[in-house]
């Protein structure tokens, strides 16, 4: 089954518009949720939904309102709010360009990928593709996406474009705030050698599929074991003591040359381990070597 286009509409750059179709870069990981159970009968906990002194209410007379003053709203009708008139909706405007490493990581939201709607789109979207990497640019705009209008950026990604959401100014925590007790004195210049040597070890090309969410695969365990102790209660296992906050003073220098001992401490790609030399097999005909006699000690004079 093809996948359903997120959003379709046009990016438009000046007069030029190009037709195109966003679809999600990412997708839900595997996890483990749960439900609440009355345990008694176990039975599952279900919700309703209630008005205070009315009790549970129908679904067709629950509306959206928007909360004006305090206890007080205004009602809104799902065809009011679909009337609002944005332009945004159906096309993306870009109005300005930036480069590509200027915007901080702290804003990037979720990716989408971008594809020409159709043949004849093409050509305008792989002019806009290669021109971004030429300029090493990335295009800004604003869009209205599932109820709310986001900022968003444009980048080439392949042989296809790359759209993310941008959080607003206001929703990102200034970062000094959370900095600024962090002194700044210079680290030592010996520690920051084996510190740099210690990454340059552990340097290796990025591989997602490495990674994987060790909670989830725990918990699945966990749910396999309850399965077979039949409702007994499983004992958890003894878990290593982590170390107590300013109990030891850890020797930073003695810590980060003891890493570069470890074997783990090598990079992703390092070198295979060499298996151990055998020992060269004796010749049965080989005679062990003639004894040699003592020396005499020489009689002191």
């Amino acid at each position: 089954m093809a996948a359903r286009a997120y959003w379709q509409g046009q990016i438009r750059l000046a007069l030029v518009s190009i037709p195109v179709e966003i679809y999600s870069a990412t997708k839900s990981g595997a996890q483990i949720s749960f439900n609440q159970i009355h345990e008694p009968s176990g039975k599952r906990i279900k919700y309703e939904k209630v008005a205070p002194g009315i009790g549970p209410v129908d679904p067709d007379e629950i509306k959206r309102g928007f909360e004006y003053e305090k206890g007080s709203y205004v009602l809104l009708e799902d065809e009011e709010i679909d009337a609002v008139k944005l332009e945004s909706k159906k096309t993306l405007e870009l109005t300005q360009f930036v480069d590509a490493d200027e915007i901080d990581v702290l804003y990037f939201e979720k990716p989408y990928y971008v594809v020409p709607a159709d043949d004849l789109a093409e050509e305008a979207f792989i002019v806009l593709r290669e021109a971004l990497k030429r300029t090493r640019k990335v295009g800004l705009g604003q869009l209205a996406l599932r109820g709310r209008e986001y900022i968003v950026s444009l980048k080439p990604c392949g042989r296809g474009i790359v759209l993310e959401t941008l959080r607003y100014a206001d929703e990102v925590n200034k970062a000094q705030s959370y900095f600024r007790d962090i002194g700044d004195a210079q680290p030592d210049e010996e520690l920051l050698d084996l510190a740099e040597t210690l990454i340059a070890k552990k340097t290796a090309p990025f591989k997602p599929d490495q990674f994987h969410d060790r909670y989830v695969d725990a918990l699945k365990d966990l749910v396999q074991k309850k399965l077979k102790a039949k409702g007994g209660k499983v004992k958890p296992e003894p878990e290593d003591e982590a170390p107590k906050r300013g109990s030891n003073v850890v020797d930073l220098m003695a810590a980060l040359k003891k890493s570069l001992e470890k074997p783990g401490a090598q990079s992703g790609d390092a070198e295979e381990k060499k298996p151990a030399r055998k020992p060269a097999a004796k010749s049965p005909a080989a005679k062990p070597p003639p004894r040699r006699a003592p020396a005499k000690k020489r009689a002191a004079g």
